[in-house]
């Protein structure tokens, strides 16, 4: 029962960002023409979380309400994506700060809340396999909503559509049991401090996130590669949708297997062999033998995706102390998705050098990823008392 507490909490939340992003271009050019201001939208909507990060880390940390602060952030998020729904009736400006307001407070649940997740999951194994399934649901079903939404209603109503789904997750964290992780022993900006030297400083944990870090390098990269291939190959940009959606459905079916029986391996041994076997079939997908091939190539390669991420949120969680741990899930998330964007915008940049050269660039970013993991201490005490 708790592991659907937990699922229901986490889900709609994440769905509704992974949905924001692309309502928000949809709505600018519905509403007003305007693809760059839907562009800009849906960045600034993107860049506070990793400002935000350290602080939001820190408050989890110390409060002795977690579940009512990333309650409030989800009302916030709720608030502020109802507001920039009406977009057109209100004027840009207005809605630029509602949805800065909304992606100032979304690594409470982007990232804070994963730091919770073995407070409704015993099984820590299990309970970062469910996470895992919730940011894949959430990244699958926010955009599949907004997409179906839009084509047979409107963007707006695609936008509170996502606001109703933020609600949803908001009321439904307010019903966890969420509890402290530890009585706070310093004040907000040394805790602040100290988060920020452990993540740099204690080497697992800066393995750790280095490596994740740079694998959404390649996972950001990838929806600009599949296009610049579908545009080189077949003239047709609209078919890279269907390499992007193999990839996330091939993540999703990840998530699934292991949420209903975990991996038992080293977890640092499945994060870097999964970042590198996603790597491997990606550069494979790069072979110029039919569009199929490319599609199942890259859906294999989703299916590593899950279990390194879990892997990943088990090792955040096992080398943290507990009056840290919810910085180390705040500011990994944050940094994941600066280096997503940053990926993206590289993959533009280069997409004059052809959609295979970019396939084989993403897989051999993800396979660089994993073989970072090398360099995790083989004997580490955990931190997570």
């Amino acid at each position: 029962m708790t592991a659907a507490r937990y699922l229901t909490a986490a889900t709609p939340l994440r769905l509704a960002v992974g949905g924001l992003t692309v309502a928000l271009p949809i709505l600018a050019v519905e509403e007003l023409g305007d693809i760059a201001l839907g562009g800009a939208l849906a960045a600034a909507c993107l860049a506070p979380s990793i400002v935000a990060a350290p602080i939001v880390g820190a408050a989890l940390d110390r409060t002795r309400h977690p579940r009512l602060l990333i309650a409030l952030a989800g009302a916030i998020t709720t608030i502020g994506i109802a507001v920039a729904a009406f977009l057109g009736p209100l004027s840009p400006l207005v809605v630029t700060v509602a949805v800065v307001l909304a992606g100032s407070v979304t690594p409470f649940f982007m990232g804070g809340l994963s730091s919770f997740a073995t407070e409704e999951v015993e099984d820590e194994h299990r309970a970062y396999a469910i996470d895992s399934l919730a940011y894949n649901l959430g990244s699958i079903g926010g955009p599949a909503i907004v997409a179906a939404t839009a084509a047979f209603g409107s963007a707006r109503l695609a936008m509170l559509a996502m606001a109703a789904t933020a609600g949803i997750g908001s009321v439904a964290v307010a019903m966890t049991r969420l509890r402290p992780l530890a009585t706070p022993v310093a004040g907000l900006w040394r805790s602040m401090a100290d988060g920020l030297r452990h993540i740099a400083g204690h080497r697992p944990i800066a393995v750790v996130t280095a490596s994740g870090a740079v694998s959404q390098l390649g996972a950001g990269g990838l929806a600009v590669a599949a296009v610049a291939l579908t545009t080189t190959r077949i003239g047709s940009p609209d078919q890279g949708a269907l390499i992007v959606t193999a990839f996330a459905v091939g993540g999703l079916v990840g998530a699934f297997l292991i949420s209903v029986r975990a991996v038992r391996l080293r977890p640092e041994v499945i994060m870097g062999v999964g970042f590198a076997c996603t790597g491997v079939l990606t550069v494979a997908a790069a072979a110029d033998l039919g569009l199929v091939w490319t599609t199942i190539a890259i859906g294999l390669s989703g299916l590593f995706t899950a279990p390194s991420t879990a892997a990943m949120l088990l090792l955040r969680k096992q080398q943290s102390p507990p009056e840290l741990r919810s910085q180390v899930f705040t500011v990994g998330a944050g940094l994941r998705a600066t280096t997503g964007a940053i990926g993206a915008g590289l993959a533009g940049i280069g997409a004059a050098l052809g959609g295979e050269v970019l396939i084989a660039a993403i897989g051999a970013i993800w396979i660089l990823s994993g073989l970072m993991m090398f360099a995790y201490p083989r004997s580490t005490e955990l931190l997570d008392r």
